[in-house]
C-alpha cells in the first residue's frame, strides 16, 4: 500500500511540475512570430520523419500490437504529410482581413494543452498532436497510454529536443512519465490546461469530457462499407483487405462491416478471397466471437492488432498461413452478435443486403449500435446513390471508392490528414471534424462600425396622475404626448427612408 501510495503522489507532482514548466515556456513562446514557430515545427517534423522507422520498432516491441512497416508509414504520415497540411496555415498575428466589412481576425493560442494518446497509435498520435499544438502556438503534455509509455515518451523526446534546438522554450512539449490515474486526474484538472484532446477508450474520452473544461474526443468506429452493384468489385475488394490488414486494424476508422449489394456479394466475397480474406465457418466465426469478447461485450485486450493467424490461436481456430483478414457472414446486429462491435483487429463481418436502400438501413443498424458520428463508406458509381448516402448516414465521414482506414485520416482523400477523428454532437463531441491546428486555436476579432447606431430616444414616464386634468407643460417645453408624436413621426420617416 505505501508504495502504491508513493507512486500516486509521485505522479500527482509530476503533473503539477510538467503544467508549470509548460505554462512558463508557452507565455515566452506566444511572442514567437510565424516564421520562429514555423522553423521549430519544421524541425520537429523532420525529425519525427527520421526516426519514423526506429519508433514503429519500439512500438511493437512495448505493445505487442500491430505491424511496424504499417507503423512506420503511419510516423511519416503524422510528421511530415501533416506537417506539409498545416504549414502554410498562419497562426499569428492578423490573419484575415475583411476589408468590405471592416472585421480582421488574429490568432490566438489556448495555452497548455494535455494530450492522451491510445496504445493502439502511441508514436503517431503523439507526433500529430505536438505538432498541431505547437503550430497554433500552444504548450503540450503528453499522457501516454499505461501500456506504452516508453515508445510514447521516445517520440516525444525527439519532438522536444528538435524544438529546443530549433529555438522553442524548454518545457514547452514534455511527456508524463509517471503514469498513474492519481496524475492523470490532475493533470486534467490543472488551471493552466486549457484544452483536452483525448484519443483513447472509451472510458477514458468520457473522463476527459466530464473534467469541466475544453474537451476534443473520439468515439469508437464499426465503420460499415456498403459496396453497391455498380461498383468497382476488383478494387472494393482490394480495398477492403488492404484497409483491414494495416497495422492490425487498430486505426479506428478500418472497415469493421462490409454489406454487399446481393447481385454482386458471391463476386465480392471471391475478390476478397483472392486478396488474401479468408471467410470463417459459422461455428468458426461463433468460436471466435465469444472468444474476443467479454460478457459485458468489451473486447478482450490481448486480442486488439494481432495477426489473423494469432487470433485463430487465441481462439483455438485454425488459420491458413497466407490470410490476412478473417471474414465472418453474419445476419444480425447486435449484443447477440458479438463480431458486429467495433473490433480494432483484423476481423471484418460481412452481410448481403439487396438493394441500396436494405444496404442503407444496415450501414444506420451499424453505426447506431456502436460508431455513431465517426465513418462510414461505399464502393459505388451512381452519383444519386453517393448522395443519399451523404444525406441520410448518422456518420460525419462518407468515404467513396477508397479504403476508409486511409480515407477517414486524409491519406488517400483531402480531408484534413489527422490521427483525432472527432464524432460530433451524436457520438457526444463538440467537433465533426478532423482535428488539425485550426482546433487548437482561438480567433479575435476587431470589428469597426459599418451601420451608424440611433435607437429611438425614450424618457422614463411618470405614473398616471388619475383622473384629474394633467398639468399644462412648463411653457417652453412639449408635453409627453407630443414627444411619443414626433418619436413615431421620426420611426415613421426612417422606415418610409429604408424601404
Amino acid at each position: 500500500m505505501p508504495e502504491e501510495l508513493d507512486r500516486d503522489l509521485l505522479a500527482i507532482q509530476e503533473a503539477r511540475d510538467l503544467v508549470k514548466q509548460a505554462q512558463v515556456a508557452q507565455e515566452a513562446f506566444v511572442h514567437f512570430n510565424q516564421y520562429q514557430v514555423d522553423v521549430v515545427c519544421a524541425s520537429m517534423a523532420e525529425a519525427a520523419y527520421e526516426a519514423s522507422e526506429r519508433l514503429a520498432r519500439m512500438a511493437v516491441e512495448e505493445t505487442h500490437m500491430g505491424v511496424m512497416e504499417h507503423k512506420t508509414v503511419k510516423n511519416q504520415f503524422a510528421s511530415r504529410d501533416v506537417w506539409m497540411s498545416i504549414k502554410d496555415i498562419r497562426t499569428e498575428g492578423v490573419i484575415r482581413r475583411d476589408e468590405a466589412n471592416k472585421v480582421f481576425e488574429v490568432a490566438w493560442p489556448f495555452g497548455v494543452i494535455a494530450a492522451l494518446v491510445p496504445t493502439t497509435n502511441p508514436t503517431s498520435t503523439a507526433i500529430f498532436k505536438t505538432l498541431i499544438a505547437v503550430k497554433a502556438r500552444n504548450a503540450i503534455v503528453i499522457l501516454p497510454h499505461p501500456s506504452a509509455p516508453k515508445c510514447t515518451a521516445e517520440a516525444v523526446r525527439i519532438l522536444a529536443e528538435a524544438a529546443e534546438a530549433a529555438g522553442a522554450p524548454k518545457g514547452l512539449i514534455s511527456c508524463v512519465t509517471q503514469v498513474q490515474l492519481a496524475g492523470t486526474q490532475e493533470l486534467l484538472k490543472q488551471k493552466a490546461v486549457r484544452l483536452i484532446i483525448a484519443t483513447g477508450g472509451e472510458a477514458m474520452v468520457e473522463y476527459a469530457h466530464s473534467v469541466g473544461k475544453p474537451a476534443l474526443g473520439v468515439g469508437p468506429g464499426n465503420v460499415p462499407l456498403y459496396v453497391d452493384r455498380s461498383a468497382d468489385i476488383e478494387k472494393a475488394a482490394r480495398d477492403v483487405v488492404n484497409s483491414v490488414n494495416f497495422d492490425y486494424a487498430v486505426i479506428c476508422a478500418h472497415e469493421g462491416a462490409v454489406i454487399a449489394d446481393k447481385p454482386i456479394a458471391d463476386e465480392l466475397a471471391k475478390a476478397m478471397e483472392r486478396n488474401g480474406a479468408y471467410f470463417l465457418s459459422e461455428a468458426e466465426a461463433d468460436k471466435l466471437g465469444k472468444a474476443m469478447f467479454r460478457p459485458n461485450g468489451l473486447m478482450q485486450p490481448d486480442f486488439v492488432g494481432q495477426s489473423p493467424q494469432k487470433l485463430g490461436e487465441k481462439a483455438g481456430i485454425q488459420v491458413p498461413d497466407d490470410a490476412r483478414i478473417l471474414v465472418a457472414r453474419l445476419h444480425e446486429v447486435g449484443p447477440k452478435t458479438p463480431l458486429s462491435r467495433e473490433k480494432l483487429t483484423p476481423v471484418v463481418a460481412f452481410y448481403v443486403e439487396d438493394g441500396w436502400h436494405a444496404g442503407c438501413a444496415r450501414c444506420i443498424e451499424m453505426l447506431e449500435f456502436g460508431g455513431k458520428g465517426h465513418t462510414m463508406g461505399l464502393h459505388c458509381t451512381d452519383e444519386d446513390i453517393i448522395l443519399q448516402f451523404g444525406l441520410q448516414k448518422p456518420a460525419f465521414r462518407i468515404i467513396v471508392n477508397s479504403s476508409t482506414t486511409a480515407g477517414a485520416i486524409g491519406y488517400s482523400t483531402s480531408l484534413a490528414p489527422s490521427l483525432t477523428l472527432a464524432t460530433g454532437g451524436m457520438g457526444g463531441g463538440i467537433s465533426s471534424d478532423n482535428i488539425t491546428v485550426r482546433h487548437l486555436m482561438n480567433v479575435k476579432r476587431v470589428a469597426y462600425e459599418v451601420r451608424p447606431f440611433n435607437p429611438p430616444v425614450v424618457y422614463d414616464r411618470k405614473p398616471s396622475p388619475g383622473p384629474a386634468a394633467a398639468a399644462p407643460a412648463p411653457a417652453g417645453k412639449q408635453s409627453e404626448s407630443e414627444i411619443e408624436t414626433l418619436v413615431r413621426k421620426v420611426i415613421r420617416e426612417e422606415l418610409a427612408r429604408k424601404g
